[in-house]
This record gives structure tokens, C-alpha cells and sequence, in this order.
């Protein structure tokens, strides 16, 4: 048996087992090595009925002598109770409140490991455990296997489908006990320097601790073992993220003039003084694209600190080389609002900007795509349909990617492979904190805009229950009867836009014929066409509509300066970063502005995220506490964020370690230890990690 083997070759896996556990991306022994325990219980302390004392925790093999529900008669609310005895023939009662489950799990004559805080129940004279853990000894495994569940450090995996932790032990086990010992590929050096052990002792340990291994430490993963298992993987990924970059510098690309008439295109563009740190992040990309080779930057900022006008920079640096600009946006919305806000800036300098989504007639797409492949459209703008094969460009040199974390790797690389090794701008307005950053975007240059433009008043955010709406009502009426003008906004809840539709055309009505009959209130969702959204949009931009009711999400490129209240219905199935977009579309003018999160039923993460609104503008801040409260794959709301699939190492849990494996993988690939090193590590990272890593930029 090797890494490579089949988990169908492992006795104890058969054809249903081995389907649910590549259903979890377990196919081979190394995936199930990797898989590794995500707590750990000290079982050590194993002892007869008989020797129990009140107070302590401990492990004890008994025996089922009952099982029933009792208390309530209502299964779901139920009190199920089990009396167990030992060899010392003393008894023991196991208590689960709401177990009615448990009615078809435990049975008479049955033998179970407990462990778990016992108690003396003084009203019927009995030891007790409340909700202790349990598994069931009988079974399919071997009684030899029995030293492995209890009496020791227990390893706790994350039951896969309806294999539990017990029958993973069991079967991690079988596998080191059959496996060869691993190879190192780490380099020995870096070893030595940082005292790790052995991949193959620190495989071992990891899944087995010692028996004098620190529980505190393993449940910290911090051990050894564990930290050596984290820092590899961490290592091989930053060393991957350093030879792309590499690589990518050695590529030919697009060596862009910057001459004077270019420098005047772009002033006379300009609609507004650009901020210092505009300047300073304009002159880093102009730097980039004048060299002899691809420009792969990373444009963040936060909400309304001005990335779309930089963005317009970048393309009227192309367009004068004679060269097509390609810009990729998420959403229909987004691509709409991009092309809205292009078409404005760029029009007056006699360029064709082209919008394409999906909503379009095939007669549409047709004259659209023959503009771009002809050389006609000097821009062209648009959603995943960009990406279809039959969508070419005469002459591609600048790639511009929106919120490009809601893209998966090779969706990137269709709209790169589309020029000739053309420049990539990518702009997010979701500030990624720098750990993350420096992994997720690792190989990319990085600019930040730090600073909003002069002028900006900091946004009021506030909190009101449903109950008290009609105050909400009384306040948006008077900032309208003020001239300012207002944006409400509805969720779509699990993709379903027909359902947030349908509440929005109920609100927008309400709102209309009801609480403003006076007041001109429009409506923009989803299942509208392109140039209807656009032309709603343009009439609330003129002032002609003062209150938007709107489902669709209009986070990020909507520019209105007199609009000074953003209310948020059912602001509590929001996530933050998502708040704080919608947050951003308001104080873009003199006046103060206020964002009102209206709440229904709330959960504590909810309130949590309420809390951290109403106390916060700053976007870095909101985005370390997002990150903390839904973890890294639902920060970046999809499987195909491009986020390295790391196993055992934790993103937000192990920055120190990261940083640590990055130190350590730039000096070794600046100075390799030996001749031959460096080749042996990248054909290592080819064979083993390339799968995993589909690193950012192009993959």
C-alpha cells in the first residue's frame, strides 16, 4: 500500500463507504491521511462504574441494560435515559435531553465507550452523566481495536455521511498500520532550522497522539506534529505562489506608450480632482503597463474610494496604443452599472463602449460580438458571456476582472487566453485582510486605495426593529422633503429572485400608494432587461425618482451623489461585506448620509454582524470580522473562489504560520540549499499540489 492506493483496496471500505467518502474528495490513502482529526479527548482517565467519582471526567465500558424515552410524551422534546452496568455490577445512568433519536440508536445488550462528566443525582441515589459521549464497541471491527476508542488521547474526525469518527479511527489506523513510511520532500535544512519532525512521524502523531502528548496544544494545533503537517502544506503553496509570479515576469507582454497625448486623453476624461492615493496607485499600473510584459495587479479599496476611474485610466492607456479593453464583471447588475458608468466617461473621448450579458437576443450578441472581433469596440463589458468561445477580440490588451474572488481559475484564463498575453487589472471592493491576501492573491501586485475623496462625511449607521418602521418612514420623508433622495433595498434569499421580486413589488407598491402617494418611488430587480434597469437607474440619477425599492443587489459602481439614506429591509440575512457595499452606495455627497438596518428575527451571528455595522466604517475592519464570523469558503461566497483547498492548515488560525512557511519559501527559492533543489520542489509542486492550488491569476 502506498498514498496512491485506492480506498476501495482498504479492508472495512466497501463500494458504499468508498462512495460516501469521495463524495468528500477521499479517493486515495493520501486523501485520508490528510483528513485529519478536528478535536481531540483525553480518554486516559478509564475506570469501572464502581471507581467513579462526582465531578470528574472519565471513560467507562459498559453494557446497555435499558433504553427508553421518558418525561415528555412529545418524541422531539423527549428525556431518553439508559442504565448501564460494568464487571464491578454497579450502575450507571446516561441522560440526553431531546434524545428521541436515540431511541433507534441504543439497545439492550449493547456495548458503549462513555465518556463524560459524571454526576450524583441525590434525588434518586444514582451516579449520572449528562449528555456524555458515547460509541458503540459492538460491531464490525475488530475487539482488538477496542484500545483505540478509549483508555488513551482519542483522535475526533468529522463523521463523512454516515461513517462516524469510531470507523474512521478505526480505519486511519488499519492504514498506518499497513503504509510504508512516507517520504520527507521537505528540504532538510528547513527541517533542522525549524526542529520539525519527520513527515511520516508527524503524520502518525497527528492522527495518534502519545500518550504524553498535550492535549491543550492538540486541540490548539499546535503540536509538533501538527504544526510540521501545517507549515508544509503552507510552504509548498507559497513556494508554488512565488515560482508563478516568477514565471509570469519572464512572459512576453504589451510594452504600452505613455506619451503626452495620452496623458491629456486622461485629464480630459477625468471628472473629478483625483485623491493623492488615486495618484499614487494610477502611476503604479501606468509603471507596470509600460514594461515589455504582463501587468497582474490587484486593485483594492474600500466602498466608494473611487477604483472605477483608476480602471478608466488603465483602459484609456490601451485604447491609445491601439489596443481593446475587456471588462468582467460578476453580475448583470454590476456589468449594466459598469457600462452605465464607462459609456459616460469614456464616450466624450469618441470611444465605443460595448455592453454583453447574457439577457441579450442571439440577434443582439451577434452585432455586438462582430463590433468587438472587427477592432469597432474599444471596450466591451459583460458577465460570464464573455467568456463563450465565439466572443473574440481583434486586438486584446488590457483584462479588467471585478470582484474577481466569484470567479473560479479557469473561467480567468478564457478571458486572458483571448489576447496575446494581454495586462490584468483586478479590482475588489471586499478588503481582503493581508494573510489572506498574500495567499489568495500571492501572486499578484498589489495596490491599495487607502483614503475616500475630500469632502466625505463619515455614514451614520443605525438599527431599527420592524416594530418601529413607520419612525424609519417619518425620517426618510424628511431627508426627501430636504431634496435628498433614497435607496431601499430587499434581500434575495438563496438565489430566489422571484420570491425577493414579489416583496419588493409588494413594498414598492405599499411604499407608493400608501406611505408616499406625494413622493415619485421606482423599482428595479433582476428579471428586468438591461435597458430597462438602465433607464430606471438613469431617472433616479437625474432626481426624477426619489425613493429606489430595488432586490438586486446594487453594491458596487452605482454613483449618486445626492442620495443620502440607504435602508435595508431584513438586514439580518445580509452578510456583512455585503452590508457594508450597500453601506457605500450613500455618502458619495456634501450632505451627511445614513444607513438604516431594519431587523426582523435575529440569531446572535446576525446581531453580531448588526453590531460591528453600526460601530464600523472602516471596510478592513468589517472584512477581518466577516472572515472570523463565516470562515474563509463563505467569505468568499462560492467553491470557486480560487481558494487553495488546504486540508490540515487553517487560513485564519495559523497566520503565524503561514507567514513563517512564506519567509521560508522565498529564501529558498532566492537561495536554494543545493544544486538540483529548486527543479526537484517545482516538479514536486507540479505532481502533488498543482490540483489543489489553482493559484489566482491564470492558473
Amino acid at each position: 500500500m502506498d498514498l496512491s492506493t485506492p480506498l476501495t483496496s482498504v479492508k472495512g471500505i466497501g463500494p458504499a463507504r468508498a462512495a460516501m467518502l469521495e463524495a468528500k474528495g477521499l479517493s486515495v490513502v493520501e486523501d485520508l491521511l490528510a483528513y485529519v482529526p478536528f478535536r481531540y479527548e483525553d480518554r486516559s482517565n478509564l475506570k469501572t462504574i464502581a471507581e467513579l467519582a462526582p465531578g470528574e471526567m472519565a471513560t467507562v465500558i459498559v453494557e446497555v441494560r435499558s433504553a427508553r424515552l421518558s418525561g415528555f410524551k412529545r418524541r422531539n422534546l423527549g428525556l431518553f435515559e439508559a442504565r448501564f452496568s460494568d464487571a464491578s455490577r454497579a450502575i450507571l445512568v446516561g441522560k440526553w435531553f431531546h434524545g428521541g433519536y436515540l431511541a433507534n440508536v441504543l439497545a439492550e445488550g449493547m456495548r458503549l465507550s462513555l465518556f463524560g462528566k459524571v454526576e450524583f443525582d441525590s434525588y434518586a441515589g444514582e451516579l449520572t452523566m449528562l449528555h456524555p459521549e458515547f460509541e458503540i464497541l459492538s460491531g464490525d471491527d475488530d475487539d482488538g481495536e477496542a484500545s483505540l476508542h478509549t483508555g488513551r488521547v482519542v483522535p475526533v474526525y468529522e463523521a463523512v455521511s454516515k461513517i462516524t469518527t469510531r470507523v474512521l479511527r478505526s480505519i486511519t489506523h488499519r492504514v498506518l498500520a499497513w503504509l510504508d513510511p512516507l517520504e520527507d520532500h521537505l528540504p532538510e535544512s528547513i527541517r533542522q532550522r525549524l526542529k520539525l519532525p519527520d513527515r511520516w512521524t508527524a503524520t502518525r502523531q497527528t492522527h495518534f497522539p502519545p500518550p504524553d502528548a498535550d492535549l491543550r496544544l492538540l486541540n490548539q494545533f499546535r503540536s509538533p506534529a501538527q504544526f510540521r503537517l501545517i507549515f508544509e502544506e503552507f510552504f509548498w503553496l507559497e513556494c508554488g505562489i512565488t515560482l508563478k509570479r516568477r514565471n509570469a515576469r519572464t512572459l512576453p507582454g504589451v510594452a504600452f506608450e505613455i506619451n503626452d497625448r495620452v496623458r491629456d486623453r486622461v485629464k480630459s476624461m477625468l471628472p473629478f480632482k483625483p485623491t493623492a492615493a488615486q495618484k499614487r496607485v494610477i502611476k503604479e499600473i501606468a509603471d507596470d503597463m509600460k514594461m515589455p510584459r504582463p501587468m497582474n495587479r490587484l486593485l483594492q479599496g474600500d466602498v466608494g474610494s473611487g477604483k472605477t476611474i483608476v480602471a478608466a485610466e488603465a483602459a484609456v492607456i490601451a485604447i491609445e496604443n491601439g489596443y481593446q479593453v475587456a471588462v468582467l464583471a460578476p453580475t448583470e447588475i454590476l456589468a449594466a452599472q459598469h457600462g452605465f458608468y464607462f459609456r459616460q466617461i469614456l464616450s466624450k473621448l469618441g470611444y465605443v463602449v460595448v455592453l454583453l450579458t447574457g439577457s441579450f437576443s442571439s440577434r443582439e450578441k451577434g452585432q455586438l460580438k462582430k463590433l468587438a472581433a472587427e477592432g469597432f469596440a474599444h471596450m466591451l463589458i459583460g458577465t460570464h458571456a464573455l467568456l463563450e468561445k465565439d466572443v473574440e477580440f481583434k486586438k486584446l490588451g488590457l483584462a479588467i476582472i471585478d470582484e474577481q474572488h466569484r470567479f473560479g481559475v479557469l473561467q480567468r484564463l478564457g478571458l486572458v487566453q483571448k489576447g496575446i498575453h494581454p495586462d490584468v487589472l483586478v479590482m475588489t471592493a471586499t478588503p481582503i485582510p493581508r494573510t489572506l491576501a498574500m495567499t489568495l492573491y500571492g501572486d499578484l501586485d498589489v495596490s491599495v486605495i487607502d483614503e475616500l475623496p475630500p469632502g466625505r462625511k463619515p455614514i451614520i449607521t443605525k438599527h431599527a426593529t420592524a416594530d418601529r418602521v413607520e419612525q424609519v418612514y417619518s425620517f426618510l420623508k424628511r431627508q426627501i422633503d430636504e431634496g435628498r433622495q433614497a435607496y431601499v433595498v430587499y434581500p434575495v434569499i438563496e438565489e430566489s429572485e422571484t420570491q425577493a421580486m414579489k416583496a419588493a413589488q409588494q413594498m414598492y407598491e405599499h411604499l407608493s400608494r400608501e406611505v408616499f402617494p406625494q413622493i415619485s418611488v421606482g423599482l428595479i430587480h433582476g428579471r428586468l432587461g438591461a435597458n430597462e434597469k438602465e433607464a430606471v437607474m438613469q431617472r433616479f440619477k437625474d432626481g426624477e425618482i426619489k425613493i429606489l425599492v430595488s432586490t438586486t443587489v446594487i453594491e458596487v459602481g452605482v454613483d449618486v451623489p445626492n442620495a443620502s439614506v440607504m435602508l435595508i429591509e431584513q438586514a439580518e440575512r445580509f452578510g456583512l461585506a455585503q452590508l457594508h457595499q450597500l453601506r457605500g452606495r450613500v455618502g458619495r455627497g456634501a450632505a451627511q448620509s445614513y444607513c438604516i438596518l431594519v431587523t426582523d428575527k435575529m440569531n446572535d451571528a446576525a446581531r453580531e454582524r448588526i453590531r460591528t455595522l453600526v460601530e464600523s466604517t472602516d471596510g478592513f475592519y468589517i472584512s477581518e470580522m466577516d472572515l472570523k464570523l463565516r470562515g474563509p469558503g463563505e467569505f468568499f461566497g462560492t467553491k470557486q473562489a480560487g481558494l487553495p483547498s488546504l486540508r490540515v492548515a487553517n487560513i485564519l488560525r495559523d497566520t503565524e504560520i503561514l507567514e513563517i512557511a512564506r519567509r521560508e519559501a522565498m529564501s529558498f527559492i532566492d537561495h536554494p540549499p543545493a544544486p538540483g533543489d529548486l527543479d526537484r520542489a517545482a516538479a514536486y509542486i507540479r505532481d502533488h499540489w498543482q490540483r489543489r492550488y489553482g493559484l489566482v491569476t491564470v492558473g
